[in-house]
């Protein structure tokens, strides 16, 4: 942030005007009608603010980095230890193959297979535009983390019993329609821990950190998570003997350690006051604002909205190799195994990439392995017995989708104004999930037409996505 003429008082705690904050970064700034104070003990200078999520009119701050390097490192390795413990629960959930293998399992229609990108984008993006204030007023972030993690847990642990009870192998008329209604609550949760998540990250974590963090969350991470999905999906999954409860259970269980591990983050209390919107659509409003706003912000916008169109095709991957390629159901525990380890290695040089050169060059790597999966893999299924024995190193592609997601979010932490943190990644994930509303058209026309024509127009929109980004601005050179 830069400095005016306006000085924060070296003692005392009072009321000033925030006049130094960046005219370029600040949404505050760019809408003068609004009025905007914060209260400043002598402790605090502008360069170690506390991070506001969300765009608000009147606004009282209190510090909220820890104090000393002890509490530092104690929240860095916590907030790693929540990401790794999470990646090794996902591995067991993974939305490019088992979650769509559960489907076909209990209904097997290409509809249905496609309603899962619309659950998972629908609650990424719009309960945290709903919400984004309310996790603004929250004095600590990390119970936000800690309660929407506990109900994935139970979700999950909901999810195990109907599986061990057989329903899903009586097929149960009923039975798809309760999974995607619990697929879609668990992406409720998800969504909102996430957006307080990052907002708690961009609070506690400087800027030349982050990177480090991705590194370490994703790579140890991986480790873990391949390290389970080796011992323990090689006897859950084969041709015989599906055991999805005790897949869902392994998750649930993870993500409840997880949502303990919250309880021990060092966070001081924020002191934020907002008054409430008079109509959810004023929510909407706010991001609105910031896309008109914001023109850099505005093309990342479009950079996330056709990268976001990849997620259309994450449950027809499995599909094209389990049902069209005819190859064993334990190939899943393959697939998950090289695409976690595709994503760790990658991460180690992606994380000091971000740090010394900014996430903008980081997005122009990664977006290029998103838009050639679905062309590799249908280029794979047209070549024979080759196309057998490689298929699994699509996934490999399919993995860089965390670490695009990460840059972006990381990104925008970078472009944006503490305070406006939460009101600018919300926005974010809205512009990721416009397009999922057509997922469910996508897996329609993969069952009238075949893989070929949705995979490859859909690469060509993320290669649209890609050329975007050259366009981006870097802050650091700014």
């Amino acid at each position: 942030m830069t400095s005016s003429s306006s000085k924060v008082p070296s003692s005392g705690s009072q009321l000033v005007p925030v006049l130094w904050l960046s005219p370029r970064n600040s949404l505050l700034a760019r809408f003068p009608p609004r009025t905007y104070t914060r209260k400043m003990p002598s402790s605090l200078s502008p360069a170690r603010d506390a991070a506001d999520p969300a765009d608000a009119s009147s606004i009282e701050l209190s510090p909220s980095n820890p104090s000393d390097e002890r509490d530092a490192s104690r929240n860095f390795a916590m907030l790693a230890l929540y990401q790794i413990l999470m990646r090794t629960g996902w591995i067991f959930k993974t939305e490019s193959i088992i979650m769509p293998a559960v489907v076909d399992y209990i209904s097997g229609a290409g509809w249905i297979r496609g309603c899962l990108p619309l659950l998972n984008r629908f609650g990424h993006s719009v309960p945290p535009v709903l919400l984004a204030r309310q996790i603004k007023l929250q004095p600590q972030k990390k119970w936000l983390v800690c309660g929407t993690t506990a109900m994935m847990s139970a979700l999950f642990l909901l999810l195990t019993w109907l599986f061990f009870m057989g329903f899903a192998e009586r097929k149960a008329v009923w039975m798809p329609f309760a999974f995607l209604i619990i697929y879609a609550a668990f992406f409720v949760c998800i969504g909102l821990s996430q957006l307080a998540f990052t907002t708690l990250q961009g609070k506690l974590v400087d800027v030349n950190r982050r990177g480090r963090l991705l590194l370490m969350s994703n790579t140890i991470g991986a480790a873990s998570a391949v390290l389970c999905a080796f011992v323990l999906l090689s006897l859950w999954l084969n041709d015989e003997e599906t055991r999805f409860d005790l897949i869902f259970g392994f998750s649930g269980v993870l993500f409840g350690v997880a949502a303990v591990s919250m309880l021990y983050l060092v966070e001081a209390k924020d002191s934020f006051q907002q008054a409430a919107a008079a109509h959810p659509l004023h929510y909407f409003a706010d991001a609105y604002r910031v896309l008109v706003a914001d023109r850099n912000f505005r093309l990342l916008a479009m950079v996330a909205s056709l990268f976001g169109i990849s997620f259309m095709l994450f449950p027809h991957y499995q599909s094209i190799g389990l049902q069209t390629m005819h190859l064993p159901t334990k190939s899943i525990m393959w697939w998950v195994i090289i695409q976690n380890i595709g994503t760790g290695l990658i991460s180690i040089p992606v994380g000091s990439v971000a740090d010394r050169h900014g996430n903008r060059l980081v997005l122009l790597l990664s977006l290029l392995c998103i838009a050639a999966a679905p062309i590799v893999a249908i280029g794979l299924l047209h070549s024979g017995s080759i196309g057998i024995r490689l298929y699994g190193w699509v996934f490999v592609l399919v993995g860089m989708t965390p670490v695009v997601l990460r840059t972006l979010q990381n990104y925008t932490l970078e472009v944006a104004a503490p305070e406006d943190h939460a009101v600018y990644l919300s926005t974010l994930s809205l512009c990721m999930a416009v397009p999922m509303f057509l997922s469910p058209l996508a897996g329609y026309f993969i069952d009238r037409l075949g893989f070929e024509p949705v995979f490859l127009t859909i690469a060509g929109l993320i290669m649209a996505s890609w050329l975007l980004t050259f366009r981006l601005q870097e802050p650091r050179q700014g």
